[in-house]
């Protein structure tokens, strides 16, 4: 089983630009899918971001596409979600999660029973 820990979460201004890491404790983490999800102030927790095992596979939620980028580097046990261009309303306690089925990782509404999560990072982006 893996644990994970996100990191990078920051307050900026709209237009700034964070990157989010997910690392994890151990080497089995090139076997999972990772997912990067977020949950507003005030509204239910939403999915953005997932990259496959390989490093390959990708899915964006629509308002994020062309603005966030999701990416892996398995030697370091670590995901990462760049964010450009950010806006307001990407203000979110952001979650990296992992699970060996890619289909619970895109499920919608989001599945909270996936293999592991870590413990939030706050992104704050003022107007």
């Amino acid at each position: 089983q893996v644990e994970l820990r996100e990191s990078g979460g920051g307050a900026v201004q709209t237009g700034d630009s964070l990157r989010l890491s997910c690392a994890a404790s151990t080497s089995l983490f090139r076997n999972y899918n990772v997912a990067w999800f977020r949950q507003p102030p005030g509204k239910e927790r939403e999915f953005v971001a997932a990259i496959d095992w390989s490093g390959v596979g990708t899915k964006y939620t629509d308002s994020v596409q062309g603005r966030f980028t999701i990416f892996r580097n398995n030697d370091k046990y670590t995901v990462y979600l760049q964010m450009n261009a950010l806006r307001p309303e990407d203000t979110a306690l952001y979650y990296c999660a992992a699970d060996m089925n890619w289909g619970r990782i895109i499920a919608d509404p989001v599945y909270g029973g996936l293999e592991a999560w870590g413990q939030g990072a706050l992104v704050t982006v003022s107007s």
